[in-house]
């Protein structure tokens, strides 16, 4: 819906929303009465014997109530919402409907966009992990998600703290730039914290949810919104997860929608390397690298992502190479470097400070590069 939309266009709008926001009608119910009798104003023109051929009673005579003056407050502000700059309410209708959304099988009825709604049709990565991600999971999310920006692919997450906002810092450094599926209403920033990161994916990005304005963070809504996700995108990356993880859900919905899956393989000490394990042999793709996904998604590397040239002294390989990939303690370290525990100290702080070793609790350090 765009700012200058007529009166018919104003009203069009008002009886998609006004169908979504009945009670009682979900996605599903909705699609199916979309199906049955066509446009939202055709529904509500339909006599109640033929809404019953379609829905039960309850349905039907909730589908032909006129909305309470609480349902059409709420109406009027998302076409409010809708009319200012930049804010864009899509609907099954529309030519600008997510195709990739189409050949989901439940897709959603009606999205509330903010930002550059052409990326919901642009050739898409989806990177998800962990919230509490490692140093090493955080750096592996933005730099895959920056090389396959770079690369033309849109990369789509969720916004949340961790892997997700590392995805989205990376996606908004190449031209491909950044999709964030939310789990609440477009208006609310969850969580708080990454109200910057929301207003840069508003100006450079895209904010899409399927929620009512309002809606707040319900935890039944984030395993839902991950369809959208999945969906939106040709492939996806666990880039970290938990053997719990919620990014499973997500690597699950991708496979039922046809997606390739990858994932990134961890130490097999880590906790957060159980889920992409468990994904790799499941059948996921392992990747250690942007180029083995665009060559598995059949494009071209246009350009690559360099990991950042470091300078490591000949004492502080001796140090990374008594270290390996799995976390060790310093005690162990020193033993294998054959160091004194305050030299030890004094090159792993250097090599902290380089980004290329960090400190986990418990007093543990892992090789990061």
């Amino acid at each position: 819906m765009a700012i200058d939309a007529g009166a018919s266009d104003v009203a069009e709008y008002a009886d998609w929303l006004r169908l979504t926001q009945t009670e009682g009608v979900g996605v599903e119910i909705a699609r199916r009465l979309l199906s049955a009798f066509g446009m939202p104003s055709a529904i509500f023109a339909t006599d109640r014997d033929a809404l019953r051929a379609v829905v039960t009673a309850r349905i039907a005579d909730a589908v032909l109530k006129p909305p309470s003056a609480m349902r059409q407050d709420h109406i009027e502000r998302a076409l409010a919402w809708a009319g200012e700059p930049g804010h864009r309410i899509v609907t099954l209708a529309d030519a600008d409907y997510p195709p990739a959304l189409l050949n989901i099988a439940d897709p959603p009825v009606l999205l509330y966009v903010q930002g550059r709604t052409e990326l919901l049709a642009a050739p898409a990565l989806a990177v998800v992990g962990s919230r509490n991600a490692t140093m090493q999971g955080l750096q592996n999310s933005e730099r895959f998600s920056e090389a396959a920006s770079r690369n033309g692919l849109t990369i789509v997450s969720g916004l949340a703290l961790g892997i997700d906002a590392a995805a989205h810092r990376g996606g908004l450094h190449g031209i491909g730039s950044t999709v964030a599926v939310i789990g609440t209403g477009i208006d609310i920033v969850y969580p708080a914290r990454q109200r910057a990161l929301a207003q840069r994916l508003a100006e450079a990005g895209c904010l899409v949810s399927e929620y009512p304005l309002g809606m707040p963070p319900m935890a039944g809504n984030f395993p839902r919104r991950n369809r959208i996700i999945s969906g939106l995108a040709r492939a996806v990356l666990v880039v970290e997860a938990a053997e719990q993880s919620g990014s499973l859900i997500t690597a699950r919905m991708a496979a039922e929608q046809g997606r390739d899956v990858f994932a990134i393989p961890g130490s097999i000490h880590s906790p957060l390397s159980k889920g992409c394990h468990a994904l790799i042999k499941q059948g996921a793709k392992l990747v250690e690298s942007v180029e083995d996904m665009l060559e598995e998604l059949g494009a071209l590397p246009l350009t690559s992502l360099q990991q950042g040239a470091c300078v490591v002294r000949p004492e502080e390989d001796r140090v990374l190479s008594a270290m390996g990939f799995d976390p060790v303690d310093a005690d162990m370290l020193s033993l294998r470097s054959k160091l004194d525990a305050a030299v030890l100290q004094a090159h792993l702080l250097t090599l902290e400070l380089d980004g290329v070793v960090e400190c986990l609790p418990g007093g543990r350090y892992r090789r990061v590069r």
